[in-house]
């Protein structure tokens, strides 16, 4: 979603004064446009789930939707143009998003959903054309994508062809360290681990989300319980919860919340984003989040994910936007376009 400079203007200035009939914004909001054209804008952000009305006829007034920070469309290219200690953000863990605001609130338009929709029904189309044999080929390349990529987010330094040899040779590159070797081939395995374990989370468990963390760890030096200290987070002023009870207390609520949302795409992105908010683990959080992601995506015969195109800057940027303004907007961006990537390039 991107709204035109008039859109967002509007939307702004009913954020800061709420309850204002559409005459009184025309008159007051300071655009340069006709009454018929604040009319159709109010009509479009209502349309895209950011503002609500109140009342009826000449007594119709407009408010911000509950979700409208989790949605507004932040120019993220601008909002990094300040330094870290130069943004206004919170900086403590928001319950109020896990009990009250996401529980409540749809993730996706009806233009999102059709677009996701049509996808996953090509999906579904083309796999029933593929033999056993032919779709595993398929499953496979998908996972050495996702590996890679997945691996490379968190700064490892091999390339795509080093690891296919790597995963499909066992070769390691020479001159690399031998923790980028074990996080690709941790990642593989995991992969593996689904692919043959259906319904992990069906429904969604703490269990399972820290099961998935240790393969995803194994040999690389990494508590793999839910950490019991303090940690920061590079390029934010945002802390995560530093109680273990706590963070034990948020993950039962993504869980909760997961597994109440009838909608598969809905709880996809849920978990790719929650997971990394709430930092339950000393490192590989990320990680986790998004083979757990892939995971209800599998688990519900839906096209799986590799994220092979998406930047990692942009990724990052899109991760903190989050943390620092519980806003998904960009989040949400990456999510569509990654499936559609997906469908598009495998099976």
């Amino acid at each position: 979603m991107k709204l035109s400079a008039n859109a967002a203007k509007l939307a702004e200035y009913i954020h800061a004064n709420p309850s204002l009939s559409s005459k009184a914004l025309y008159e007051e909001a300071g655009l340069d446009v006709g009454y018929a054209t604040v009319k159709r804008l109010l009509a479009q952000l209502v349309s895209e789930g950011l503002l609500q009305t109140t009342g009826k006829g000449r007594a119709t007034r407009y408010i911000v939707d509950s979700g409208f920070e989790l949605f507004y469309p932040i120019d993220i290219e601008d909002y990094f143009l300040k330094e870290i200690d130069e943004r206004v953000v919170r900086s403590s863990f928001n319950w109020t998003l896990l009990r009250d605001r996401l529980p409540q609130t749809d993730l996706f338009t009806q233009t999102e959903m059709a677009h996701l929709d049509t996808l996953q029904n090509r999906y579904r189309n083309n796999i029933a054309q593929l033999s056993e044999a032919a779709y595993r080929k398929e499953l496979e390349r998908l996972a050495i994508d996702l590996s890679w990529k997945s691996s490379q987010i968190e700064g490892n330094t091999y390339s795509l062809l080093e690891t296919e040899r790597l995963l499909k040779e066992q070769q390691t590159a020479e001159g690399k360290p031998r923790d980028d070797a074990t996080m690709l081939l941790n990642h593989k395995a995991t992969l593996d681990f689904i692919f043959s374990h259906e319904g992990l989370s069906r429904p969604l468990q703490v269990a399972g989300i820290e099961y998935v963390h240790s393969l995803l760890m194994t040999e690389l030096g990494v508590e793999q319980n839910i950490r019991r200290r303090k940690v920061g987070i590079t390029g934010t002023n945002y802390a995560p919860l530093d109680n273990e009870f706590q963070i034990r207390e948020a993950l039962q609520l993504v869980c909760e919340l997961v597994n109440l949302k009838s909608n598969v795409f809905e709880k996809a992105l849920l978990v790719l984003v929650l997971l990394s908010y709430i930092q339950a683990f000393d490192d590989g959080n990320k990680r986790t989040a998004r083979i757990i992601s892939n995971t209800v995506l599998i688990d519900h015969q839906h096209c799986p994910i590799s994220f092979r195109t998406v930047s990692s800057i942009d990724y990052k940027k899109a991760m903190l936007l989050f943390y620092e303004q519980n806003n998904i907007s960009a989040f949400k961006k990456i999510f569509i376009e990654q499936f559609e990537f997906a469908v598009n390039t495998y099976f």
